[in-house]
């Protein structure tokens, strides 16, 4: 983030002791005590630096804190001196000896310095109100003489922010009419330039007339859009005005725009009266808060209009899209407060999302333009499916790569949730592949917005694709990479890991072998389908140390778990079987990014008996998958938590007392398949074809057969001696070169404490397989039992034992 220089002076700064800075601070006293000078420069930097660079609050001598006051009030000291001071009072605020005082500062500039230590101080004795009253009795001269408010204007800004109901009515009053007159009455004439010196000349030339971006002379009003050498102090106003409109418009609307008045205005905005009315509001007898908002909807309508013209820089190619994105803003806050300029706002704004699909660099306007549509299309009576579908589904597909635009669309969808309708949910959830891009390139500031955002995504319908969504993300990051690298267009694309070569990436990419699976990756509608990605996840092997794929994979799991905490509580019996075995089938197909499957396997394991709890017949009904997935050693190898999770929800769940169609056929078969695996686990070396088994596993499989044999008792004398030869095997010393002595030890323990159970069959099935009384007993609540009668009895001979007492 930092030069290595500038890492090195923090680094120094922050190790400054108190000791050492105070006497800085001595040396800073009497620096200030001089007349000012380059050295009382390079000091005061060198205490903002010191002062700024720590999370805790640093402490100065008394007199240095008086000086630094006395400087910045000073008149006659210079600004840099004035700005230093105020920075390093900042930082120090809240402090108890402050001495600064509003009320004699005559210069606007110092005087802004003066109110940003202030406004630091958080109104702790009534600074804001005394700042505000100063501020708006300079307002009310409006002699060209007079103190310029140029910088005076960021504070009124700051003052509505922290304290908005310091002004009272007339000021309102006051700074709405003001801002009136820099609006729209700024000067169309150049200002002129600074001249002096020696080389001056009192004949200077006669000052141009304002310009537009495409060098044409401007035919209207001034505005932020008007281009020139040289500003005059009303037009630099006028751009200041314009950048803290919508916030002023937010304070001083109507408290409910939903008033009688706003009520009685909407229900004629849609005849032609209405328009011809709202067309000659322009008239000055409007009262402040009215022509301010007039003269703010001339203004945005303006800027629309200039930002059709074709820059000639850079710079104001870039101003023009900023000042877009503001105007349209402006225009939903002005249809909130007075419905009677939304019917004169629609068609320019169609006619802007019309040029945004033409233009690629006004994408960020999308967002309010959406945002405005979603506010007021229902009162309109507008379709604005097409902008919604570019927002939700072109440019995320576009524009991935944008982290500004990632985030600000992703928070236009999560802070909206409340408000859309279902029809907007409908597209909201066909477009989830590619808000996914936006997700899978920038999943790190994304990850909890999309948590939040997940349960809106997620119906009966998307559950399985979203899923394998999740899923592959990781394996989407890496093909938005590959397509960015063979993009024809650079211009706007970010860079990426130069040090990563990957051309046999690359032409896989372009194979035409592969481009059905790739189309199906980056999709950016639901298809309602979904293909297996292996072939992918082994060709995009190359990739799967690429620092953005590694910064997905750790975001999926915390995506999962958002999405089964809502998937289930909707699923029904058929897609929880769906889910079941969409999450065996993709445990052994997953990207092999470094640490991924373990992580992503703790997470389906673990859904996996959430969704057994939901369902206990689940077991019965997937018997035949869930025997194909126990019936193989590389299961154990490849995932074995996965496993674990497995075979103990078959030992749990797969009773009569859960599914009363479960049969003994059906116990007999998982036993045999479970006795079997446990022998070649347990009575094989280890090799690199079979592993060793790791005790947990062994544990579970021994507890597993013992409740399946509880079941069907038949099992028992076999699992019995199954179980003997186990613990015999463990205390074998031979063992020690397969399991540590403490897992040896684990899995003695557990056979013996099966076979004890397994001497009383009829207490063995009590415990392994319980009544649902026993699971969940209530005899602190059934009076019918002895239990509660008997905690009464003993309760009244406690209580009369206790009375009886002296006291």
């Amino acid at each position: 983030m930092f030069s290595a220089g500038a890492e090195s002076l923090l680094h120094q700064a922050r190790e400054i002791q108190d000791e050492e800075l105070q006497r800085f601070c001595t040396r800073v006293t009497k620096l200030l005590q001089e007349p000012p000078g380059p050295a009382a420069v390079d000091a005061l930097q060198r205490l903002f630096l010191i002062v700024s660079a720590t999370k805790y609050p640093r402490r100065l001598e008394k007199v240095c804190m008086d000086l630094l006051q006395n400087t910045l009030c000073s008149p006659t000291n210079p600004e840099q001196l004035q700005v230093l001071c105020a920075a390093i009072l900042r930082e120090m605020s809240p402090f108890d000896d402050l001495a600064l005082s509003c009320d004699h500062t005559q210069n606007t500039r110092q005087l802004s310095l003066v109110a940003s230590v202030l406004l630091a101080q958080g109104d702790r004795k009534g600074e804001i109100s005394c700042l505000s009253q100063r501020i708006f009795k300079i307002l009310e001269n409006r002699q060209p003489e007079g103190p310029s408010v140029r910088h005076l204007l960021p504070v009124l800004t700051k003052i509505i922010g922290l304290a908005p109901g310091t002004l009272v009515e007339d000021q309102t009053n006051l700074l709405s009419r003001r801002l009136v007159d820099w609006l729209r009455y700024a000067s169309i004439q150049q200002g002129l330039p600074y001249s002096g010196g020696f080389f001056s000349t009192p004949r200077t030339r006669q000052p141009g007339p304002i310009t537009e971006v495409d060098g044409a002379v401007a035919s209207d009003f001034f505005t932020v859009l008007s281009t020139g050498q040289h500003f005059t102090e009303d037009q630099w106003l006028n751009m200041q005005a314009f950048s803290m409109l919508r916030k002023w418009l937010l304070h001083s609307g109507p408290e409910d725009p939903g008033s009688p008045d706003a009520d009685d205005r909407s229900e004629l905005e849609g005849s032609t009266l209405s328009v011809l009315s709202a067309a000659s509001t322009a008239s000055r007898l409007l009262p402040p808060r009215e022509r301010l908002r007039e003269v703010a909807f001339e203004y945005c309508q303006r800027l629309l209009e200039q930002s059709n013209r074709r820059a000639l820089r850079k710079g104001d190619s870039d101003l023009q899209k900023a000042c877009l994105v503001e105007a349209v803003l402006v225009l939903d806050v002005l249809c909130r407060q007075d419905p009677s300029f939304l019917y004169r706002t629609l068609s320019c704004l169609k006619a802007l999302h019309r040029r945004l699909g033409e233009d690629p660099g006004s994408e960020r306007a999308l967002v309010p333009l959406a945002q405005f549509f979603l506010n007021h299309g229902e009162a309109a009576t507008v379709d604005a499916e097409a902008i919604y579908q570019h927002l939700l589904s072109r440019l995320p597909s576009e524009r991935f790569y944008s982290p500004t635009l990632a985030f600000e669309v992703t928070h236009f969808c999560t802070r909206n949730l409340a408000q859309f309708d279902p029809h907007f949910l409908s597209l909201l959830r066909l477009s989830f592949p590619s808000l996914f891009k936006f997700l899978a390139w920038n999943s790190p500031p994304l990850t909890a917005e999309f948590v939040v955002l997940l349960p809106a995504l997620v119906d009966a319908g998307t559950a399985v694709e979203i899923l394998h969504a999740l899923l592959d993300l990781p394996c989407l990051t890496a093909a938005l990479d590959l397509q960015l690298r063979s993009s024809q267009t650079p211009s706007e694309r970010p860079l990426w890991d130069v040090s990563l070569r990957i051309p046999n990436c690359l032409e896989a990419f372009r194979d035409p072998q592969f481009q059905g699976l790739f189309r199906h990756l980056l999709r950016t509608k639901a298809s309602g389908s979904t293909q297996r990605l292996t072939p992918l996840h082994q060709l995009l092997k190359p990739m799967a140390s690429c620092g953005r794929v590694t910064q997905c994979s750790e975001a999926v799991p915390i995506l999962l778990q958002a999405f089964f905490s809502a998937v289930t509580q909707f699923a029904d019996g058929a897609l929880i079987n769906q889910l079941a075995l969409l999450l065996l089938d993709r445990s052994d197909s997953l990207y092999q990014v470094p640490q991924y499957e373990a992580s992503v396997h703790r997470v389906l394991s673990s859904q996996l008996l959430v969704l057994c709890k939901l369902k206990p017949s689940l077991v019965v009904e997937l018997s035949r998958e869930l025997l194909e997935f126990v019936g193989s050693v590389s299961s154990i190898c490849s995932r074995a938590s996965m496993f674990t999770c497995v075979v103990w929800a078959i030992g749990e769940y797969l009773s009569v007392t859960c599914d009363k169609r479960c049969t003994v056929e059906q116990i007999n078969k998982f036993f045999e398949a479970l006795e079997a695996l446990l022998f070649e686990v347990t009575q094989s070396r280890p090799s690199a074809d079979l592993p060793c088994c790791p005790p947990q596993v062994v544990t579970v499989l021994m507890t597993t057969l013992t409740k399946l044999a509880s079941r069907s008792q038949d099992l028992i004398p076999r699992v019995s001696l199954f179980l003997s030869k186990i613990r015999t095997l463990a205390q074998n010393p031979a063992t020690s070169s397969v399991h540590s002595e403490e897992d040896a030890e684990a899995i003695r323990t557990r056979a013996t404490e099966l076979l004890t159970l397994l001497k009383m069959p009829s207490v063995a099935q009590f415990v392994f397989t319980p009544t649902a009384g026993v699971c969940q007993p209530r005899y602190h609540r059934d009076t019918n039992t002895a239990l509660p009668l008997a905690l009464r009895t003993v309760s009244r001979l406690v209580e009369k034992e206790a009375g009886l007492l002296p006291g």
